[in-house]
């Protein structure tokens, strides 16, 4: 059986697991692009239905998909591209929960089986710069995770800014298909993230008799080439 087609704005995919806690049965692919290598043909040489927009909104789409099929073709032999969903969210085969993410030349996917894991959410952001991060800090943080950070140097402040808005795109992901409802940063606070690389989370809101105001979840982080990459797992 001869190799899938790699085009030339993708690098080999890795499945170096990058962050600092390994979760059994989960597999993580990842890749790094180029849009202005992207080619005309490359979805139709890859199999991949394409998506409208700039080359770079294109090359981290066919990206995120190529990390996606492999994952899926490691965890269950069949090699699928999830579709998007009218959400916009990946449409997992039966059985399977999953998560893409691409940042600033990078993307991701992983994979593991709903038996193992709930939910799953991975997100890459480029650090925020000090001016942005005291800009959005307050749409991002709640009142109490504010004032944690009143006491931290400017740039102890940025990096918390946007270690807290990925961790909370990561628990979007992660919950989003077990609710089925949209929720928002003020919706959930980061009680904490050590140095080990893990963090917690807990809702401010009820998401259903499942996830009720209070609910706490875990999550990882990890500087990634530059970018903050954050992950939330949900176990079964």
């Amino acid at each position: 059986m001869s190799e899938p087609y790699l085009p030339s704005c993708c690098t080999p995919l890795s499945d170096h697991w990058p962050l600092p806690h390994a979760l059994p049965g989960v597999h993580l692919l990842s890749t790094s692009f180029s849009a202005e290598r992207l080619d005309g043909e490359d979805f139709n040489r890859c199999a991949i239905a394409p998506v409208r927009g700039v080359a770079k909104r294109q090359a981290e789409y066919l990206a995120g998909r190529l990390c996606a099929r492999e994952a899926l073709r490691r965890l269950t032999g069949q090699p699928q591209v999830p579709a998007v969903g009218a959400d916009r969210a990946p449409q997992w085969p039966a059985g399977v929960v999953g998560s893409i993410s691409h940042g600033h030349g990078w993307a991701a996917a992983l994979v593991a089986r709903s038996s193992a894991w709930r939910g799953l959410g991975l997100d890459i952001e480029p650090p925020l710069a000090s001016t942005r991060a005291e800009r959005l800090a307050a749409e991002i943080l709640t009142p109490t995770e504010l004032h944690r950070l009143q006491s931290l140097p400017a740039e102890q402040r940025a990096w918390r800014v946007s270690l807290t808005f990925s961790l909370k795109e990561s628990l979007f992901k992660a919950l989003y298909p077990l609710v089925l409802r949209r929720f928002y940063f003020h919706d959930a606070e980061l009680l904490n993230c050590q140095d080990d690389g893990r963090a917690h989370l807990r809702l401010l809101i009820d998401l259903g008799a499942d996830w009720p105001a209070g609910s706490e979840l875990q999550g990882q982080f990890a500087e990634c080439d530059g970018q903050l990459l954050s992950l939330v797992s949900i176990p079964a």
